[in-house]
């Protein structure tokens, strides 16, 4: 026997409170859980046994009922325990039994006022006050918090508090997570803060047509000035105008730019008016430098869909002034690529014509492979699409190197 049976009166633990009536006293405690305050009037129970229903008759005053379900007045029982002096109530009867009841339903609605109250807090960053607005941000809170309030309070504090000297410039991950949270991991991948700090990022993006659900955290954290394995994937380029204050390769000699280069420094790039030309591929840079050396045009390579460096260098170009020309693969993922640059750093189609195309067909000693994949629209042009479907056939990039060879050396000779 429980200490709460010891307390309460004998008489009501042979009435309710013996072993095999369990089951029924969760059963009727699970009805103040959910209702509370409301829990009055009649409540159905089914499949009971025959000492649940003779348990309950004795407790109502009413002869035994032999149906397995019955309809229970419990003001009737309230009345009948406060007459023989047993309880107040048939709640206060089940808590002398086995403890408090918890109202469940004003936990919830407590809970869900105090979430009113962290969510619409002015304290919080604005970018996450934002964000805060669409239904799926609060979703999230809620799982990353696991549904507590308190929790949700303190990771929207630390999130607002990252948010706070952003857009940085090129300082790591790790050291404003060390920085700001007192710990050089809290922003690493997967942690709550981060993905809170992420997602506010991301919903404050521009729009480039992406879907900012499958933006890489490290290029969100590059916008942002934010370095996340700033030394990997650097950025290729060939012949790129530089300020006098950075330090100069020789002309004609492909250069790497990495993500910490690019945010730390922040070079001031004399291309003002001046043609960019974007390639896919390495390779082509590599043959423009055999081939042409210091006589070929300024050429950036986005090495396949541009990382973080890509980003970064074509924002900074575009942004200072440079027209940029783009040529990529013919095929489903190259325009794709494709799409994406000249959507995002409105460049130009650069020999990317259903002409160049046919004539790339045409040209002997190219190495065709069958198209493959889903059919991306050229957004340029459609006729693109059109002749590549019929045809049915994919270009790599250097299949067209020797117009663009020409291109490159024109450009750079006015």
């Amino acid at each position: 026997m429980s200490d709460d049976h010891r307390q309460s009166d004998p008489r009501l633990v042979r009435l309710l409170g013996r072993v095999e009536l369990t089951e029924l006293r969760q059963r009727l405690r699970r009805h103040y859980e959910r209702y509370g305050v409301k829990a009055r009037g009649a409540l159905r129970l089914a499949n009971l046994t025959s000492t649940e229903r003779e348990a309950l008759a004795l407790l109502s005053g009413t002869p035994p009922s032999s149906s397995r379900s019955i309809r229970l007045d419990v003001e009737l029982i309230d009345a009948s325990l406060r007459d023989a002096g047993l309880a107040a109530s048939l709640r206060n009867a089940l808590e002398l039994l086995d403890g408090p009841i918890v109202n469940h339903k004003a936990l919830r609605d407590a809970r869900q006022q105090r979430w009113v109250r962290v969510v619409g807090n002015d304290r919080w960053h604005p970018l996450l006050r934002d964000w805060l607005q669409i239904q799926t941000a609060r979703r999230l809170l809620t799982r990353l918090s696991r549904g507590d309030p308190d929790t949700g309070e303190q990771l929207l504090l630390r999130a607002s508090a990252v948010l706070l000297p952003l857009p940085a410039t090129g300082v790591t991950r790790s050291q404003l997570a060390a920085d700001i949270l007192g710990d050089a991991h809290a922003l690493d991948n997967r942690q709550p803060t981060a993905t809170l700090v992420l997602s506010a990022l991301r919903h404050s993006a521009p729009q480039d047509g992406t879907d900012k659900v499958k933006v890489r955290a490290r290029n969100i954290w590059a916008r942002a000035g934010v370095l996340v394995n700033e030394l990997a994937r650097p950025a290729l380029c060939l012949n790129l105008p530089l300020p006098l204050e950075v330090a100069h390769s020789t002309p004609g000699t492909p250069r790497y730019f990495s993500l910490r280069d690019l945010l730390r420094s922040q070079i001031e790039w004399p291309v003002v008016g001046r043609t960019v030309y974007v390639c896919e591929n390495p390779n082509v840079v590599a043959i423009a430098a055999d081939r042409l050396a210091e006589r070929c045009a300024p050429l950036i390579c986005t090495d396949g869909m541009p990382a973080a460096a890509q980003r970064t260098l074509l924002t900074q170009i575009s942004q200072a002034g440079a027209r940029l020309l783009y040529h990529g693969d013919f095929d489903w993922p190259g325009i794709r690529i494709a799409n994406f640059v000249m959507r995002t750093w409105q460049a130009q189609p650069w020999r990317l014509g259903e002409m160049d195309y046919e004539a790339a067909l045409k040209r002997s000693g190219i190495t065709r492979r069958d198209l493959r994949g889903a059919v991306v629209p050229a957004s340029w042009d459609p006729r693109v699409t059109l002749a590549m479907k019929t045809r049915g056939f994919a270009l790599d990039e250097e299949a067209v190197v020797e117009p663009m060879l020409q291109d490159l050396a024109e450009r750079s000779a006015k």
